[in-house]
């Protein structure tokens, strides 16, 4: 039975692969079994590599299933959130939808940290992002009111920027469907990294763009510059997060300094400070 580590090495074209990928000089019979676990209609991908796809099982593998390719999604596209049993003749299991996704990450779909059979999502109701909590086994679900990037070890919190924002200055990264009410603000206060309790589903604004514009030294400053966050990542013990804090310039160039911070906002680490950060 493959595991998570070799599952996230397998995945391509349309549909989701179980194997590990080899170095090409290997002999041909070094190779492992390799098979295609999702089928069309549709086409299925999973996401960034951070999430963890598998259960702790390794039985079920989460992944996104949509109807079209080859173009960005508009406010009106949803996709199927569902999931694959490896022991059942790899029956797809739909799950929920989503209305805030894109190409790059899907919706966030991962297990929760720390629980047996939870799975957590971001969507968009009506005029805001949300994350769903669903547990797989009962099909008890509730709606946190906030949208989640990056989840603690303990699946207790998470961390997000404002993805009405990255959705403005970096489309591919952001979701549709909510414009950025402060789109004219180069480095508001109201609008950064926020704190989410998954348990209450009270948020905090922890890191606001107005704080990390005037931290340090920016690099290569000039007027017009708008700040926003994006690439969040709690390190394995959920002391620390990373951040990718970022400026686009009005010629739609930007630079990246990366930072490190507690998850309640404070003992923020300029890490690398150039802006050449990636």
């Amino acid at each position: 039975m493959p595991d998570r580590r070799h599952f996230l090495k397998a995945t391509a074209g349309a549909g989701l692969g179980v194997s590990s990928f080899s170095a090409p000089a290997q002999a041909q019979e070094d190779f492992p079994p390799v098979r295609v676990i999702t089928r069309g209609p549709g086409h299925h991908w999973f996401g960034y590599y951070d999430k963890l796809q598998f259960d702790p099982t390794n039985r079920f593998v989460l992944g996104m299933r949509v109807d079209f390719e080859h173009r960005s999604p508009t406010p009106d596209d949803t996709i199927e959130v569902g999931m694959v049993d490896l022991e059942d003749k790899d029956r797809w299991i739909p799950l929920g939808q989503s209305r805030a996704w894109n190409w790059q990450q899907g919706c966030m779909l991962q297990w929760l940290p720390g629980s047996e059979s939870t799975v957590i999502w971001n969507d968009r109701e009506q005029d805001r992002f949300v994350c769903h909590l669903l547990d797989t086994r009962t099909g008890d679900k509730r709606t946190v009111p906030h949208p989640i990037y990056s989840v603690s070890p303990d699946g207790k919190s998470a961390v997000t920027p404002d993805f009405a924002r990255i959705g403005d200055v970096r489309p591919g990264y952001g979701y549709a469907g909510i414009p950025d009410s402060r789109a004219a603000n180069l480095a508001p206060d109201d609008s950064g990294i926020f704190h989410i309790d998954l348990e209450t589903g009270a948020s905090k604004l922890i890191i606001p763009l107005s704080q990390i514009a005037a931290l340090g030294e920016i690099p290569k400053p000039q007027p017009g510059i708008k700040h926003y966050f994006n690439h969040l990542l709690f390190n394995p013990d959920g002391t620390r997060f990373i951040a990718l804090h970022r400026w686009r310039y009005p010629d739609g160039s930007r630079l990246t300094r990366m930072i490190t911070a507690a998850p309640d906002g404070s003992d923020i680490r300029l890490v690398i400070p150039n802006g050449y950060a990636s």
